[in-house]
């Protein structure tokens, strides 16, 4: 069984697999499969796209196991969404030929003026029937590198989280006219306690107490998250090498990737992380629209701030930075984000020319040379 893997996204324009299949073989049996947090429609077709089955199982690993089981290898298509990644691995161990619909790019802005469970579930079996480029499938990462990603965006919540806390108390001190002392988050619970009024300190001292909690929390996952770089995924010591790039972007950026030979070219990496500007041109119209933001939010975002950290006063001179100032020179409105943003696409092109050729990086001419 291949799982073929397109366009993520009708606006990401980058093809994240390179697995062949044949687009005019049509199937003995297609079965589409609409997914709802606890009931799931079937709609099955035969190749001559008529409909020999149309049903209702419970969304649970023993009903589909079930459901599944008692047929011979097909294909089916099941739309994206939060059960998507455990379900598209149960139907490929029973031997199907698992495809996972993107929505977003399928449907694009417009709105079905018609549109339940069981039309979705036959819709998607149609498409796939006929062709499943028309479903614009994705891939899911393995199990072990979702459980990964997942305590990289617990301690992004808590840093969120930690924040936000934060400046909910300086705003409650700023109320009464006081303001609190700079401080980093580490220490700020410290630093805040002795200017707090008195007034406010049964409203404010709890937080401060949380907040000490949650900077501990933090530090534990980033010892978990270090260790785990370390151990599992020493290949991001390699992206480690430019200056901003950190143990939680390198590790983020593998994750999220998982298999750099799923990209031709390192280009579609800044279309992959939603870094590349939206298109809509028209005849002569090629008007100037905003980056897509496609992809992980969180990969995004440890990109631009990487991207900052260069362009900052702490960036080491580097042909990175370079290219964001020559871009600021342009001057213009925004000229500052344009120029992180540009940074971070092309840093995003670098980490994965680094990573799959296995390079060692040169920062002052912005490539690399081969690794002994």
């Amino acid at each position: 069984m291949t799982t073929y893997a397109g366009r993520e996204a009708d606006d990401r324009g980058s093809t994240m697999s390179h697995t062949s299949y044949s687009s005019t073989t049509i199937p003995a049996l297609t079965i589409g499969l609409d997914l709802g947090d606890r009931l799931s429609q079937a709609y099955a077709v035969d190749a001559a796209g008529t409909c020999v089955e149309e049903r209702a199982v419970a969304t649970t690993a023993a009903a589909l196991t079930a459901f599944l089981a008692e047929r011979p290898p097909c294909r089916v298509v099941l739309e994206v969404g939060t059960h998507s990644p455990w379900i598209s691995r149960l139907v490929a161990l029973f031997g199907h030929e698992v495809f996972v619909a993107n929505p977003s790019a399928m449907y694009g802005a417009r709105r079905r003026r018609k549109r339940n469970d069981r039309l979705d579930a036959e819709f998607l079996a149609r498409q796939g029937r006929a062709d499943v480029r028309l479903l614009y499938p994705i891939q899911h990462r393995s199990a072990p590198a979702q459980q990964h990603l997942e305590v990289l965006r617990a301690r992004d919540q808590l840093v969120r989280t930690r924040t936000a806390w934060i400046n909910h108390v300086r705003g409650a001190v700023k109320a009464l006219g006081t303001r609190l002392p700079a401080a980093s988050a580490e220490a700020f619970p410290t630093r805040a306690d002795a200017h707090v009024p008195d007034a406010l300190r049964p409203a404010v001292l709890p937080l401060l107490t949380l907040i000490t909690t949650l900077t501990t929390a933090i530090r534990s996952y980033d010892a978990q998250l270090e260790a785990l770089a370390r151990t599992t995924y020493p290949e991001t010591a390699r992206l480690r090498q430019i200056a901003g790039v950190g143990p939680l972007t390198a590790l983020a950026f593998v994750l999220l990737i998982e298999e750099p030979t799923r990209f031709a070219h390192s280009r579609d990496v800044g279309a992959y992380f939603g870094l590349v500007p939206r298109l809509d041109e028209s005849s002569t119209l090629t008007p100037q629209l905003r980056i897509t933001k496609a992809g992980d939010p969180l990969g995004r975002r440890l990109l631009v701030s990487a991207a900052h950290y260069i362009l900052g006063p702490f960036g080491p001179p580097c042909a990175l930075r370079r290219h964001g100032e020559a871009l600021m020179q342009r001057g213009g409105t925004n000229a500052k984000k344009r120029a992180v943003i540009a940074v971070a696409r092309k840093l995003a092109v670098l980490l994965h020319h680094l990573w799959r050729h296995q390079l060692t990086y040169d920062p002052q001419h912005g490539g690399a040379s081969r690794a002994a």
